[in-house]
């Protein structure tokens, strides 16, 4: 009696040959996934899952945007893979705004840009506060929590800890709008103008509050109020060509 032949066999190494020849480019979204899968499901078809997931969440980006629990209500989908699928993100947002410490972030669109990269994928608010020194490299990005600047509370003496201790010259303060807004809050200039006057106190220029909105930015501190004394780094931190 003849064997039926498994019209499966080889995909697995096709698809990863086919990947280090060509990169994902030419990849189907569902075969990208499979790809994916390959590594925490060894020994089950990943088609009908990849298919399953891009069905449940309408893309790849809605995929990796989903929480682990609502990963893990995908039939094939164990806490192991939704694990592996949330990791994904946050691989790339750690590479692509990593800190290069040869690199002087002199200017706001060259901090602007680093920042963007910082939220990729991000679906909830965060705030981070950059800390820097007088060449312009970064000592440090503080994640601050997680929340809009109204939820999170701005205790300006932890933010003057972290300035002091790292012996900072410079700060700048960002924070995201998931939902891809760039219209600040009533919040978010109270804020704006009370950590500028924190900084202040311990003479560490506050460069700039900058609202982070998919693949945009906007500087609030020109728009803040009672924001009146000279700002020679901030000024050069706008005027690079």
């Amino acid at each position: 009696m003849a064997v039926k032949k498994n019209i499966h066999s080889g995909h697995r190494q096709r698809l990863k040959e086919r990947f280090l020849r060509e990169g994902l480019d030419g990849f189907e979204k569902h075969n990208i996934l499979e790809l994916l899968l390959f590594y925490t499901i060894p020994q089950r078809d990943t088609n009908p899952i990849a298919h399953a997931l891009l069905n449940r969440f309408g893309s790849l980006k809605g995929v990796f945007a989903a929480s682990l629990e609502e990963l893990c209500t995908v039939n094939g989908v164990s806490e192991h893979t939704a694990t592996l699928i949330k990791m994904i993100p946050e691989v790339w947002r750690n590479v692509a705004s990593e800190v290069l410490p040869d690199v002087r972030y002199d200017s706001v669109d060259k901090l602007g840009r680093l920042m963007i990269d910082r939220y990729a994928g991000m679906t909830v608010e965060a705030i981070f506060l950059v800390l820097m020194d007088n060449s312009w490299h970064i000592l440090e990005i503080v994640k601050l929590g997680e929340g809009s600047v109204n939820q999170v509370r701005m205790d300006t003496r932890k933010l003057i800890e972290h300035a002091i201790r790292t012996n900072a010259a410079m700060a700048v303060l960002t924070h995201n709008h998931p939902n891809g807004t760039l219209v600040p809050s009533p919040e978010d200039m109270v804020t704006t103008t009370e950590v500028a006057h924190a900084f202040r106190t311990i003479r560490v220029e506050f460069l700039e509050h900058l609202l982070i909105a998919g693949n945009k930015y906007e500087p609030l501190l020109s728009k803040a109020e009672g924001i009146f004394w000279q700002k020679s780094k901030t000024d050069a931190f706008y005027n690079k060509d």
